[in-house]
C-alpha cells in the first residue's frame, strides 16, 4: 500500500482522531490509529471501544487499497519535524515506511484485523444542528461534567432533542449549565431515544470536528450508542448509563434578588481574588452591598486579596461563599464584553446565572461545613 498526503492534512486528522486514542488500556493495539485506503480514500480512524471517531483525509494520492496501524506519537513527533509539505506512506508486509524530503523512518506494524473499526454514518433518520451552535453548547457545558464520578450519568452531557430545539445539560452535582439552541430533523427520528447522556470524551471530540460555522452536523441516536457526523469525522460514542438528575428541579423561575453584571470586569476580579488562594483556602466571600462588589479571600502563609468592582445594586447587604473556580469556570466560555444577570431567590440559594435566553449557570454557594 502506498499514499502522498499533505503534512499539514495528516497532522490535523491526528490531533482530530488522537483525543479518541487511550492513554491507558489493556488492549495495547489501541494504543495505536488505524488508517484505511479504499477507494481512493484515506480515513483515519482512533477508539478505546467506547469512544471513537475516523476522519476523512482530503487530497491523498494514491491508487492503493490497505490498511495499517499508526503510533500516533511516533507519527506526530514525524510530522512536527518533516521539512517538506508531503509525507509518503508505504506499507510492506513486515514495515512501515514514512519518507519525507531527505528523510526516512521506518517503524513496526501491528496486525491491523484486530483493531476495532469505527461505524460509518449511513444513517436516514437523524437530528441537523448548525455547527457553531453546538460547538458552543458543548464549551458552555462540558465543563460541569464529571467524568471521575461514581454517578456515571455525571460525566457526559445530556441532549434533549426535538425536530425544533435541543438543550445541552450537564452537572458534577455543585453546579449546572444548560444551553438550548435550535434544531431540525431528518426522516422518522424516534422520541423514545431522544434524551441520549453522551460521554464528555466524544462531545470534546464533537467540538474540535467543527471548524466552520456553518457546518451541518447530524446526530443519529441509537438505544445504547450515538453516531455523529460532522465534516469529516464520523464519531461513535456508546451513551453513559445511569439516571441523570432532574435539573428543572433546581432551576427556579422567580428571584428575590437580581444584579446586572458585565463578563469582562467580574471575570477579571475573580481571578484577582484566586491570586492568594492555595489548597487550605476554602472559597470567596462575595460581599453585595449599595453599588459595589467586594471579592474577598485568604491563604494561609500567602495573604489575602480585598477586589471591589462597581455594580449597578441598591438593595440590603449580603454575603455569598463561593469556590471562584467553580464561577471561573463559566465566564472564561463567554464573551467578555456580553451582560449576565446574577439571580438568588435569597442570600441562602443556589446562584443562577443567565447569559442570554439560552445560557443558565447554576452554582451552589458554599456552606459552613465546606469552609471549615
Amino acid at each position: 500500500m502506498k499514499l502522498s498526503v499533505s503534512r499539514s492534512e495528516l497532522a490535523t486528522a491526528f490531533q482530530i482522531v488522537g483525543g479518541a486514542v487511550p492513554s491507558r488500556t489493556t488492549k495495547d493495539i489501541l494504543r495505536n490509529a488505524k488508517l484505511s485506503v479504499k477507494d481512493g480514500i484515506a480515513t483515519l480512524m482512533g477508539t478505546d471501544q467506547e469512544v471513537g471517531i475516523r476522519y476523512q483525509l482530503p487530497e491523498v494520492q494514491t491508487d492503493s487499497v490497505g490498511e495499517v496501524l499508526l503510533p500516533p506519537q511516533r507519527m506526530v513527533a514525524i510530522l512536527r519535524e518533516a521539512q517538506d509539505d508531503t509525507i509518503h506512506i508505504e506499507v510492506t508486509d513486515d514495515s512501515l515506511w514514512v519518507r519525507s524530503g531527505q528523510s526516512e523512518f521506518q517503524l513496526s506494524v501491528e496486525n491491523p484485523a484486530e483493531f476495532s473499526d469505527v461505524p460509518e454514518f449511513q444513517e436516514s433518520d437523524y437530528y441537523v444542528l448548525q455547527g457553531r451552535a453546538l460547538k458552543l453548547g458543548v464549551q458552555r457545558t462540558i465543563f460541569a461534567t464529571d467524568p471521575e464520578s461514581l454517578r456515571y450519568a455525571l460525566g457526559g452531557i445530556k441532549l434533549e432533542l426535538s425536530h425544533e430545539n435541543v438543550t445541552l445539560a450537564a452537572t458534577d452535582s455543585r453546579r449546572l449549565a444548560v444551553y438550548k439552541t435550535s434544531c431540525g430533523a431528518h426522516g422518522s427520528v424516534s422520541e423514545e431515544v431522544g434524551e441520549p447522556v453522551i460521554p464528555s470524551k466524544a462531545m470534546t471530540l464533537i467540538d474540535r470536528s467543527i471548524h466552520e460555522d456553518d457546518q451541518e452536523v447530524r446526530i443519529a441516536v441509537h438505544q445504547n450508542d450515538v453516531l455523529i457526523q460532522s465534516g469529516l469525522s464520523t464519531i461513535f460514542a456508546r451513551l453513559v448509563e445511569g439516571r441523570f438528575p432532574r435539573y428543572q428541579d433546581v432551576m427556579p423561575t422567580e428571584f428575590g434578588i437580581s444584579i446586572e453584571l458585565v463578563v469582562g470586569p467580574f471575570y477579571s476580579a475573580v481571578r484577582q481574588a484566586m491570586i492568594v488562594m492555595n489548597e487550605e483556602s476554602h472559597g470567596v466571600d462575595f460581599s453585595f452591598s449599595e453599588g459595589t462588589l467586594t471579592l474577598t479571600s485568604r491563604g494561609a502563609a500567602v495573604g489575602s486579596s480585598k477586589i471591589e468592582l462597581p455594580i449597578g445594586y441598591d438593595g440590603d447587604d449580603f454575603m455569598v461563599t463561593f469556590d471562584p473556580k467553580y464561577i471561573a469556570d463559566f465566564l472564561k466560555v463567554l464573551d467578555p464584553v456580553s451582560p449576565l444577570s446574577l439571580n438568588l431567590v435569597d442570600p441562602n440559594s443556589a446562584v443562577v446565572f443567565r447569559s442570554g435566553d439560552n445560557y443558565t449557570y447554576v452554582v451552589m454557594p458554599l456552606s459552613n461545613d465546606d469552609r471549615n
